[in-house]
């Protein structure tokens, strides 16, 4: 069933055709990547979706009465507020009546005389919020916090929050309340690789459709069945994930260019024939005119023939490549037994770690574990609480950052290039026109870049600096997919060593034969890419995990045993008179919903509160028990 449509949609900026004659279908349960160079009009087109802004021209229409979510900014919510308030407010409707229930049921306790009212309207009240899964609020809840692992951040005030902070937060939210279409843009930021991958869980269960944008290849490929790609105002529709479609174009661009170009080859036969027929018609004496007549009528069939575009087989891409330098010694880092924690709270134990030159190593882990501890170790910037690391001889380290922030924002793009890598200024533009700052671009100053513009002025540094180990901190941070392949080309054009931390599987996989991972305090080593170590890293917690209950199973017996022979008797004991009293509220349950005498009903919830109360504290004996 249709849920979303774009018909002949028109948008412009500032005199800019963004998109035009755009067409779309959105069908329910969809899954639909969006995917285009940065600036093709992508936000755009969710914007005209979700109503922000409108096209210029054509029509979109939405399902009567789907709810559609988009995330366009964060949203305002009241100071006092807390993340987690911020979840349950995705639950608006359902929060009131939950209130409404629990005024009801106090009221009912203490106002005997408007009893039937107070349970007619209870009644309906209960049956709604069941209809509406207020009974797995709480659930849906806990486990939106558990898979982004927003633990940290439900308690605190969501206006303390930072932006990425809050991002997850509200990403939580939107996905909480479950439109009918769901727009996501960049969904993957700020998440680290277990959370993307809950996400992709999420998504790939969720009963409606979602349409999303995102520069993140494996989340696309593990997600969508159908690609959209908006390239030079159009949109060109592919179904499949996202290495079903990059084969597809790919095939697809050379196709349309063998046509393009047999019909620029039929062009040119035909306009040498009007060309001879006018000059054969000339020669002749008196002119000839039947000739004329035919150069006529093909010109008119020239005019006629629709043209062919000429297809975009390569866009404008950086061009990179680094200069090759002296190598360094065989190891280039080592980490042994290396120890470290801030406030308490301990990140590394005993970590070890060897790096030697021309290796392709990367560190992954949650977020928080002290992949960028180590980063900061390998710098000097931060010192082991014991342990060594040591950087190998005639090693030479160039160091690109996630945040990528320059000293100083008022000067430049020429000026900070060339403050790192001295040349004359037609040399450098030279250079930085490789990495797409052309003309006048170069003058812009750093304040007024993009992050994925701040991403390659560094990286252009770095490629023309003496360096013979590149240590990366979320490289593709910020870049559209074409510069991630670029970057890729160029990296397994490097002849040094190259060690990263970083969160896209695509990228660790392509590049990437060795792996670290942290977890649990400890660096895991796996002598292959990320998918590889992830296999291996799963089959070990199973182990563990196994292994640990056998023995808690053990030790427990043994203890129960030694310490306490009768201590069954009394759970025993315990577990039977809870399951007393839980087939005798069931039968009280029933006797409720039967009667309509209101003294009776009253006497029976009293008995029911009773019951509840005993219950309660069989349970808190039970489990003191069981603890000790």
């Amino acid at each position: 069933m249709m849920i979303c449509s774009g018909s002949q949609l028109k948008k412009s900026f500032a005199g800019t055709v963004i998109f035009e004659d755009l067409q779309f279908e959105i069908k329910d349960g969809e899954k639909i990547g969006l995917v285009g160079r940065n600036g093709s009009g992508k936000t755009t087109l969710f914007k005209c979706i979700s109503k922000i802004e409108s096209p210029d021209s054509g029509t979109i229409a939405i399902k009567k009465g789907a709810k559609v979510g988009y995330l366009a900014q964060i949203p305002t919510f009241a100071s006092e507020m807390t993340g987690r308030n911020v979840l349950e407010s995705a639950f608006g409707h359902l929060v009131k009546v939950e209130k409404e229930l629990k005024q009801l049921e106090w009221q009912m306790a203490t106002n005997v005389d408007s009893m039937e009212s107070l349970l007619e309207r209870y009644g309906s009240l209960q049956e709604e919020f069941t209809r509406n899964g207020g009974y797995e609020m709480e659930s849906r809840i806990a486990r939106m916090i558990n898979g982004l692992e927003l633990g940290g951040l439900v308690e605190k005030p969501f206006q303390k929050l930072s932006g990425g902070e809050q991002t997850k937060v509200c990403l939580g939210y939107i996905l909480l309340q479950e439109p009918e279409l769901l727009l996501l843009d960049e969904p993957t930021n700020h998440l680290d690789i277990m959370a993307v991958e809950w996400l992709e869980g999420f998504l790939n269960e969720y009963p409606g459709a979602v349409m999303m944008i995102s520069h993140d290849r494996y989340f696309l490929d593990t997600v969508v069945k159908k690609v959209y790609d908006l390239e030079e105002g159009e949109l060109t529709i592919y179904h499949g994930n996202y290495s079903t479609f990059v084969k597809e174009k790919e095939e697809r661009l050379l196709q349309e260019f063998q046509a393009y170009q047999e019909q620029q080859k039929k062009i040119k036969k035909m306009k040498e024939a009007i060309k001879r027929l006018k000059e054969w018609a000339n020669q002749a004496n008196p002119p000839n005119e039947g000739l004329h007549k035919r150069a006529r009528n093909m010109e008119r069939a020239l005019e006629r023939m629709e043209k062919l575009k000429r297809p975009v087989i390569e866009a404008k891409k950086m061009d990179l490549s680094f200069t090759q330098l002296d190598r360094s010694g065989k190891d280039a880092l080592k980490l042994i037994e290396v120890n470290k924690g801030f406030q308490q709270q301990t990140l590394l134990k005993e970590a070890n770690m060897l790096v030697q030159y021309g290796d392709r190593t990367a560190i992954v882990g949650r977020n928080g574990t002290g992949k960028s501890t180590i980063v900061k170790m390998v710098l000097g910037l931060e010192a082991p609480d014991s342990g060594v690391v040591k950087v190998g001889s005639n090693v030479r380290i160039g160091y690109l950052s996630q945040t990528t922030d320059f000293q100083d924002v008022e000067m430049r793009v020429i000026d900070v290039f060339r403050d790192k890598v001295p040349m004359v200024e037609g040399e450098a533009r030279h250079i930085l026109a490789r990495f797409m700052f052309y003309g006048e671009g170069v003058f812009r100053k750093v304040k007024g870049l993009s992050g994925g513009e701040k991403m390659r002025l560094r990286l252009a540094q770095l490629m023309h600096q003496d360096i013979n180990f590149l240590l990366l901190d979320e490289p593709t941070n910020h870049l559209d997919i074409d510069s991630k392949e670029v970057l890729e080309d160029a990296l397994e054009d490097f002849r040094g060593t190259i060690l990263t931390v970083s969160h896209d599987r695509y990228f660790l996989n392509k590049l990437f034969s060795k792996t670290y991972w942290i977890q649990d305090q400890k660096l895991h080593y796996f002598e292959g890419p990320y998918s590889w170590a992830k296999s291996k890293i799963q089959k070990e917690r199973v182990n563990l995990s196994i292994e640990a209950e056998t023995n808690t199973t053990k030790d427990k017996k043994v203890e129960q045993e030694k310490q306490e022979p009768n201590k069954n008797k009394p759970i025993n004991e315990i577990e039977a008179k809870i399951e007393e009293i839980e087939e005798e509220l069931l039968q009280l349950q029933e006797e409720m919903m039967r009667t309509e005498d209101l003294t009776q009903l009253q006497m029976l919830q009293e008995k029911k509160d009773h019951l509840e109360e005993q219950k309660d504290q069989l349970e808190s004996e039970w489990i003191k028990i069981v603890d000790n």
